[in-house]
């Protein structure tokens, strides 16, 4: 069987260029990825992914940045083309994307439900489609989805409401790629210690989350850490392989389903 290992792969990141997704680039080059592709949303990040495209080379991994505004499925595929012509077929691919709106369902506009939408769930689905196509046979496909998917609060209608088909999604797709000997998961961190959290929450929500986790006691921050996902995302794309067809909710005690 093909080695489940990082060392000599080729790793595609969508998010790749700051957060959770520039440390996951960051960690495979220095465990010896062939290469990287560091997807990046806008120009507004940008600067993010040619400092983490910078930092991989350094590492000694190809590395090639790519912009994509991935609300389209025809964004999705150029991603794939673009990267398989850059830098060859990816073993591994991980979706981190994702956006939040903090809000009473009274009072989301339809502009903002479909927004959330295309970005949680529309481009999830392309993305695993374009991903099925395109990795390595025994490769590995992994996407961000939230802990807000064990809870029972308000407010977040619109955000774990439309990260909750990914579940479904993976599902169906380990199904239809485990003859391929593909693995597909999904993961659900709690609130991250990230500017992606701070954006969306009073001072007296985040003082809430950052002591609502029963190892909050535990964390520099009482939020979760990027550093305690990493491990979990480098574990399900290689060794932990076994695992496919789940979702797991990896939170300190957050949220439990």
């Amino acid at each position: 069987m093909t080695s489940r290992t990082i060392a000599g792969k080729t790793i595609l990141i969508a998010g790749g260029a700051k957060n959770l997704g520039g440390l996951l680039a960051r960690d495979f080059a220095a465990l010896g990825a062939k290469a990287i592709v560091i997807h990046y949303n806008s120009a507004a990040s940008a600067k993010d992914a040619e400092a983490t495209l910078a930092a991989v080379r350094a590492a000694g991994s190809e590395a090639v940045a790519i912009q994509a505004d991935l609300t389209t499925a025809g964004a999705v595929e150029r991603l794939f083309s673009e990267a398989v012509a850059a830098v060859g077929r990816p073993d591994i691919a991980i979706n981190t994307v994702g956006k939040v709106l903090k809000k009473p369902i009274a009072e989301i506009s339809e502009a903002e439900y479909d927004e959330m939408s295309a970005v949680n769930a529309k481009a999830a689905f392309f993305f695993l489609k374009e991903a099925g196509k395109s990795v390595n046979d025994n490769g590995s496909i992994c996407t961000l989805v939230t802990s807000l998917l064990g809870a029972y609060t308000p407010f977040y209608a619109s955000y774990a409401g439309t990260k909750a088909p990914v579940e479904h999604f993976t599902r169906a797709a380990s199904k239809e790629l485990g003859e391929r000997g593909v693995s597909v998961t999904a993961i659900g961190p709690g609130p991250m210690d990230t500017p992606f959290f701070y954006g969306q929450e009073a001072p007296e929500a985040q003082a809430y989350h950052k002591s609502a986790a029963a190892l909050s006691a535990f964390s520099k921050t009482g939020l979760t850490d990027i550093g305690d996902i990493a491990p979990w995302i480098r574990f399900l794309v290689t060794e932990g392989w076994w695992m496919t067809g789940q979702t797991i909710l990896v939170n300190g005690g957050y949220t439990t389903k």
